[in-house]
C-alpha cells in the first residue's frame, strides 16, 4: 500500500532506534520523575509534534535543503546546541526551594499546572526539532522503506512517518509513567534530588556541546 515495502522491518527498526538514549527520553524522564507522569507526556507530545514538523519537511523537500545546504545545517545545528546547553545549565544552576504550603481544596501539583505542562512542551517540541540531525536521519532512513516505483512518494513518506511517530510515543509514555512510578516508590532526599538534577543537566549540556561539535 502507498508503496511502502517490508513495513515489519521498518516497524522493528524504528522501536530500537527509539528505545536508544538520547535527549529526548531523558527530558522525558527528567520531567516524569519531577512533576509526575503527566508532565512527562506533556514533554512527549512535545516531541512527537516536533517529530512530525521534520517529517512534513522531509516529504515537501525541505529536510534535502537542510541537508545540502552547509549553512542552513550549521544555523539549525548552532541553535538546537544552544537550547540543549541552556536546558543543561538551568538544571545545573537551579536551586531547590521548599513547596509552598497548597491552598484548601487544590495541591501544589494541580496549582499553575497547565502552564508547567505547556512549558514543557514546547521545551520537548524545541529539544526536537531543533535537532538538524533527526531531519537528515529522515531522508537516510525512511526513503529505504519506500519502493521506487511508488505512485506517491511523499505520501508513502508522510505514512511511514506517522507509523515511526506513533511507536515513538508508545515508547516515550512507556518512559514517562514508568519514571513517575519508579520516582514515586523510590523515597529521596532533597541532597540526592539537588545532585540527580546537576547529573541531569551535565547530560544536557554534554548533548548540546556534542551536537554543537558534530559534522555533517
Amino acid at each position: 500500500m502507498f508503496g511502502i515495502q517490508d513495513l515489519p522491518l521498518f516497524i522493528i527498526s524504528g522501536l530500537l532506534l527509539n528505545v536508544a538514549p538520547g535527549p529526548d527520553s531523558l527530558l522525558i524522564m527528567s520531567r516524569s520523575a519531577r512533576h509526575g507522569w503527566r508532565a512527562g507526556s506533556a514533554a512527549a507530545l512535545g516531541i512527537g509534534a516536533g517529530t512530525m514538523v521534520h517529517v512534513l519537511a522531509a516529504a515537501l523537500g525541505l529536510s534535502t535543503l537542510l541537508a545540502a545546504s552547509s549553512t542552513a545545517f550549521t544555523v539549525v545545528k548552532m541553535l538546537g546546541a544552544a537550547y540543549l546547553v541552556y536546558i543543561g545549565l538551568s538544571m545545573l544552576l537551579r536551586r531547590e526551594r521548599p513547596s509552598p504550603p497548597p491552598a484548601e481544596g487544590i495541591t501544589v501539583a494541580d496549582a499553575g499546572a497547565a502552564l508547567t505542562w505547556r512549558r514543557i512542551w514546547c521545551q520537548g517540541f524545541l529539544t526536537n526539532v531543533l535537532n538538524p540531525k533527526v531531519a537528515v536521519f529522515f531522508l537516510a532512513f525512511v526513503p529505504q522503506f519506500i519502493a521506487p516505483e511508488a505512485p506517491n512518494k511523499a505520501l508513502a513518506f508522510v505514512v511511514l512517518g506517522c507509523i515511526f511517530n506513533f511507536n515513538a510515543m508508545l515508547w516515550c509514555h512507556f518512559l514517562a509513567v514508568s519514571s513517575a512510578f519508579a520516582s514515586r516508590r523510590v523515597k529521596t532526599s532533597r541532597r540526592l534530588v539537588r545532585w540527580l538534577n546537576r547529573l541531569i543537566g551535565a547530560m544536557f549540556l554534554g548533548f548540546g556541546l556534542r551536537l554543537a561539535l558534530s559534522s555533517r
